[in-house]
């Protein structure tokens, strides 16, 4: 399946509201992960506070089926997904641009909810952003599809508080077959690299 290239890789922020309260929450996750054990916060009232705004944006929400066919509607581009979206708190967020050599490439930097051995990015988070912005890539390069097998080489352990560079690229599409490869890089140096296989095909979406 063959779609046509745009230069608009990753959502953006584009409602003030929405994006405002995810940037905060995302700030929250880094605060009560800085905070710790040893904290000199009282955090019984925070975690009241907190469930109070949990309980309101719950009270509020539409149903699952509702939210998942929003989620989708009419987008070229996911505001939600846990690599890129906006709406999403968990993701970093990673944001990709699309070059004329058909790669594509986005720098983060990634806190302390993505820690895994002490000081450095959790190999699962490495693979994840890897996985994501392979399937981007492929969406660059004009053949979209689903992951069937992802190889992942991690050279060197990925620090954490660094820019890092995160690149794809498709190298070769065969009938419903395509190959990506990608790397994150910190410090001019590739910390892991990855080859994806993918299989040309297109999910139905909720409706």
């Amino acid at each position: 399946m063959t779609e046509p290239r745009s230069d608009e890789l990753t959502a953006t922020p584009n409602n003030e509201g929405v994006d405002e309260a995810v940037a905060a929450a995302r700030r929250v996750i880094n605060a009560l992960l800085h905070a710790g054990d040893n904290t000199t916060a009282e955090m019984r009232p925070v975690a009241d506070r907190l469930n109070a705004v949990a309980e309101y944006l719950e009270s509020h929400a539409p149903s699952i089926d509702e939210r998942l066919v929003d989620m989708w509607a009419g987008e070229g581009v996911t505001r939600h997904d846990p690599i890129t979206g906006p709406e999403n708190a968990i993701a970093p967020p990673l944001a990709l641009t699309g070059h004329d050599d058909g790669s594509i490439s986005g720098e983060v930097t990634l806190g302390l909810p993505y820690q895994g051995p002490p000081g450095y990015v959790h190999g699962g988070v490495s693979a994840m952003l890897l996985d994501h912005t392979l399937g981007v890539a492929n969406w660059w390069g004009g053949t979209s599809g689903v992951t069937a097998r992802l190889t992942v080489d991690y050279h060197h352990p990925t620090p954490l508080f660094t820019p890092l560079t995160v690149t794809g690229k498709q190298v070769r599409v065969e009938g419903r077959k395509i190959w990506t490869e990608g790397s994150i890089t910190a410090n001019g140096v590739h910390t892991v690299t990855t080859e994806g296989f993918f299989i040309a095909k297109e999910l139905p979406r909720p409706r």
